[in-house]
């Protein structure tokens, strides 16, 4: 990245002027070297002067200045100046820049990972959605961001595993195969209360389809066994069909779990069982009231939380608890990133104290919430009810605006924020669609290398690229050049949703750069076949990070599409 190897070079000029006895022989701080506020003032800027000043017990312009003169000698700093209260402002040499703009067209793929990570292991689990509905919106919304979380952190240099949690024991079965079995019986002719669907059951449609299936295939199979093995049987063949269709959604949306994991097997293996005994052993458990609790207030919950209830059944957390001992004690992941909808706010300080209390230092896990998901066509809102039957499906979503436009629209905001999903802007075809807009000037830089190669100009070579002056070229190539720096800052604060609008940017100073600068020349217009060369190299690098950035997301890099909107450039 241009901004660590700067920092390299600032670092270097401060000790060489420590070393001189110009500066005073204190520990340097953290300082930032990034893009000033004003372009104009260089392509870098930094703040050392600033953030050493009182500790050297000097003016920071005096500081700046002596960092100017120390910089070491290099072939990346064209010019350094001392500026505002203290700031030392970079501008790069126009050679190097050219060679590193080779580099990106050379390396299209792979320009913009890092190795943050160092390989260590990371688990993302995200959706993990209970298999007794389909799945809605919102869970489209987390997978989009799971996914291209993934991504990015295995860009950042991390070994990740994406996993899908089955929520397949508990109350909630029980209810679904109670309402699978009503309609059952409905399909087969049965009349009376038996066929009702119990209040807190499942009303949707597709409880009806997959009965009306089951009585067609099995006829009266479930009816003549008794009501609590039938109940049970359903609630594990519905749940397993289900499944199936959380596993077709997830398809349809590209993303694909390396483990789907069954939370029915930590009961049925005994984790749950040894995870409670793991926090009895470490003096976390009380029996009283004929349950057992978790003595999480004594860690700094704000109460006590059931492990077993009075009746024998687990608490809420108990079977998380379990799940999250086998990812970090059984497993060995070395960071754990759990994506959950906003409902579950009050969850995360107690799995933060369960932590603790099983002997896993709690910053290895990290909980992002994500917030609704409102979908709207033709401006008015369309409503959900997840039990009534009115679900709005994830695969209708999919269905109706298609995979890349899901992807980039679920992901177009940060988690914490509540999303307007737009349904008639996602399959617009126009300039004013951010994924349309973006796919579309990735095939814009496809089309004009073909162009060139048709008419036998090749890009530059880094070593013969003649100088971008231009403004829109300046502008495009900083945007290049920074990217590394998103990338990791994205990866570094799990907020993916920053591509989206990196996208959109260099799409937009890209066009700004088509429009404004001529690259093929038409035939009676002269135009200097380097300066055409060149622009043509910066066209192969823009379309190699457009390509990398749009992998990280999810979303295809087309190399052919429709023309924009005239007015869409």
């Amino acid at each position: 990245m241009a901004r660590d190897e700067l920092a390299g070079l600032i670092e270097r000029a401060a000790r060489a002027a420590q070393a001189r006895g110009l500066l005073p022989d204190v520990a340097l701080p953290d300082f930032t070297v990034e893009p000033p506020s004003r372009p104009e003032h260089g392509d870098y800027a930094t703040n050392l002067a600033l953030r050493l000043a009182r500790a050297a017990r000097m003016a920071p312009k005096a500081i700046a200045a002596t960092l100017v003169e120390s910089l070491p000698s290099n072939d990346m700093v064209a010019h350094a100046e001392v500026a505002g209260a203290g700031f030392v402002n970079l501008t790069l040499n126009p050679q190097w820049v050219a060679r590193r703009i080779g580099e990106i067209a050379a390396s299209r793929g792979t320009y913009g990972n890092n190795a943050q990570g160092a390989g260590r292991r990371v688990q993302v689990e995200f959706v993990s959605a209970n298999p007794t509905e389909r799945l809605h919106a919102a869970s489209g919304r987390a997978a989009s961001l799971g996914d291209a979380l993934g991504n990015l952190l295995r860009a950042s240099g991390w070994t990740v595993e994406l996993e899908y949690y089955v929520n397949d024991a508990g109350s909630r079965l029980a209810a679904f195969g109670q309402s699978i079995l009503a309609r059952y019986l409905a399909a087969l002719g049965h009349e009376g209360p038996e066929t009702d669907v119990p209040t807190e059951g499942y009303h949707g449609a597709y409880i009806a389809t997959y009965a009306a299936a089951l009585a067609a295939e099995h006829r009266d199979r479930y009816a003549s066994m008794p009501r609590e093995q039938a109940v049970a049987m359903l609630a594990r063949t519905g749940s397993d069909h289900m499944v199936d269709l959380h596993r077709a959604d997830m398809d349809g949306l590209g993303v694909n779990f390396n483990t789907w994991f069954r939370e029915q097997g930590l009961h049925d293996r005994g984790e749950v069982t040894a995870a409670i005994e793991m926090l009895r052993q470490g003096g976390h458990v009380a029996d009283r009231d004929g349950a057992t609790w978790f003595q999480s207030a004594a860690l700094g919950d704000d109460r006590d939380n059931v492990l077993v209830r009075s009746n024998g059944t687990p608490g809420y957390m108990t079977s998380d608890i379990a799940y999250h001992r086998d990812k970090f004690v059984t497993r060995g992941f070395d960071r754990v990133i759990d994506i959950w909808g906003s409902d579950h706010q009050g969850h995360v300080g107690r799995m933060k104290v369960a932590m603790q209390a099983i002997g896993v230092d709690p910053d290895r896990l990290t909980i992002i919430l994500h917030q609704l998901v409102v979908l709207r066509r033709g401006g008015e809102v369309v409503k959900l009810s997840k039990r009534t039957g009115n679900i709005i499906a994830l695969a209708d979503v999919i269905e109706e605006v298609g995979r890349d436009a899901c992807r980039f629209f679920f992901l177009a905001r940060s988690a914490d924020s509540q999303m307007d999903f737009d349904l008639d802007l996602a399959k617009r075809e126009a300039a004013e669609n951010p994924v349309y807009y973006v796919q579309y000037s990735h095939a814009r830089t496809s089309s004009i290398l073909l162009m060139a190669t048709d008419r036998g100009i090749a890009p530059s070579t880094s070593a013969d690229a003649a100088p971008y002056g231009h403004p829109a070229e300046v502008a495009l190539v900083r945007a290049l050049i920074q990217y590394p720096e998103i990338v990791a800052d994205a990866a570094a604060n799990l907020e993916p949703h920053r591509l989206t609008f990196a996208a959109q940017e260099l799409a937009s100073l890209f066009n700004g750069f088509y429009r404004d600068c001529r690259v093929l020349p038409s035939d009676r217009v002269a135009v200097d076949v380097g300066t055409v060369r060149s622009r043509l190299l910066l066209v192969a690098a823009t379309r190699a990070v457009l390509a990398h950035l749009l992998g990280l997301i999810g979303v295809s890099a087309p190399d052919r599409m429709d023309r924009l909107d005239a007015d869409g450039e």
